[in-house]
């Protein structure tokens, strides 16, 4: 089965994570497939709105620890390397979804996560349900984070927002998200999907040039930036990943228990 799905409606293309058995987490497979349906809908004419969406009850959660967790009996410059070239795979993604010359619309339902969450920010718009629950949860697995959130996040929310949302690791509710500017709008769960369809109809039947030039000199306003720090983003994540914090982040997620992050410092 894929990890991803593109469907059309009319002049809407819906990209879809398809593994709802993990909560659609991110692995390699499904970034690849992200990307590929990402260059398709840039390319292809008729496609005048994206919706980036999640099969099942949730958006994304996140990376899959399970990939995390494959490498963390890897030596601390072996296990750098290989995490280093998994983060610096997901960049083309991103930088297609921001430069793409037609409008993206996040449509968020359950957990949006870690890269969950930089997909959303990714997106022009964002549209979620009430009942939805954010969290960047880098910090969890002693890690920095990814996915451009570092600029991103802080553009939109601020430094002392982004700093808490990052250091603290906490969940928080889409009317919070809303407060925040992460999302535009929060909507009944019962009623996302007529909500975002209307939403996609009605730049559908926009000036989709116009929106493309918008979008391109909004996403001008970070300049080379948001490229310079995805790659800082990939560097500061790999070096995360050669400590004993890392490892014993990781662990904990797997076997279902708290961080004991000052047991690893002594390591």
């Amino acid at each position: 089965m894929p990890s991803v799905i593109v469907r059309r409606r009319d002049a809407v293309l819906e990209i879809l994570m398809n593994r709802p058995e993990v909560l659609n987490a991110a692995n390699r497979e499904m970034i690849g497939e992200l990307a590929a349906a990402s260059a398709e809908a840039a390319e292809d004419p008729s496609a005048r709105v994206v919706l980036l969406r999640g099969a099942g009850t949730h958006f994304c959660a996140g990376g899959d620890i399970n990939m995390f967790g494959e490498l963390i009996g890897f030596p601390a410059a072996e296990r750098r390397k290989a995490l280093y070239r998994i983060v610096d795979g997901l960049h083309p993604l991103l930088v297609r979804l921001r430069n793409m010359p037609k409008p993206v619309v996040a449509v968020v339902q359950g957990a949006a996560a870690g890269v969950g969450l930089s997909l959303v920010l990714a997106a022009d718009l964002a549209i979620a349900a009430e009942d939805a629950v954010f969290a960047t949860g880098y910090i969890h697995l002693g890690t920095s984070p990814d996915g451009g959130l570092t600029a991103t996040l802080a553009r939109v929310v601020g430094l002392k927002h982004a700093a808490e949302l990052m250091m603290l690791g906490d969940r928080f509710d889409a009317p919070r998200a809303v407060q925040l500017g992460l999302v535009n709008r929060a909507v009944p769960s019962a009623t996302l999907e007529k909500e975002a369809m209307a939403l996609a109809e009605r730049l559908a039947n926009g000036p989709t040039h116009a929106y493309g030039r918008t979008k391109a000199l909004l996403q001008a306003t970070l300049g080379d930036a948001f490229d310079a720090q995805l790659r800082r983003e990939a560097e500061s994540f790999a070096a995360c990943a050669a400590t004993e914090e890392f490892v014993e982040g990781v662990r904990a997620f797997l076997e279902k228990r708290p961080p004991n992050f000052s047991r690893a410092r002594q390591l």
